[in-house]
């Protein structure tokens, strides 16, 4: 029999995502501080594109967004918001998702986990993923401990444990 696995890796839920972006929507439309000054939140392809009519409504605007996100268990870290930018008469701020883990960010990961982790752990980049094996369940599940309490710049998710 092969030996325990699991896969970590970096994947925002487009339909949670796609509910906290109407509920920011919502709200955007009931509040009294962005009446008229045409704030609005909506996807732009692949992305989130935030607009209003001056610098500090577009990071208010920003602000209800991160807030639903982190209501609907979405790390921000998943999130890549950008600078805000003048556009006509509006500013406006691209925010795109984070899929996937960058090749930087998986050779960090395992580093990491050859570092510090158990020393029967074997981590292996597989394209945006990284797979874990190990002869022993507990060394894996110490490793997922060990991963959920680095500081890391990436949102990971634990899936595929056999």
């Amino acid at each position: 029999m092969a030996d325990p696995t699991f896969d970590i890796v970096s994947k925002v839920d487009k339909m949670e995502a796609d509910n906290a972006l109407h509920q920011a929507q919502k709200e955007i439309a009931q509040r009294y501080d962005f009446k008229n000054v045409g704030a609005e939140v909506n996807w732009s392809g692949e992305k989130l594109l935030l607009k209003a009519s001056s610098e500090d409504r577009v990071k208010a605007v920003l602000e209800v967004l991160e807030a639903k996100f982190i209501k609907r268990g979405i790390s921000l870290r998943s999130l890549d918001p950008g600078d805000p930018y003048a556009s006509g008469k509006e500013y406006r701020i691209d925010v795109s998702l984070k899929n996937g883990i960058s090749s930087e960010d998986a050779k960090k990961i395992s580093k990491l986990i050859r570092d510090e982790g158990p020393k029967s752990v074997k981590p292996q980049i597989q394209g945006d993923e990284l797979r874990v094996t190990s002869k022993s369940r507990d060394d894996l599940q110490a490793t997922m401990a060990m991963l959920k309490s680095a500081d890391l710049d990436v949102d990971l998710q634990f899936v595929n444990f056999r």
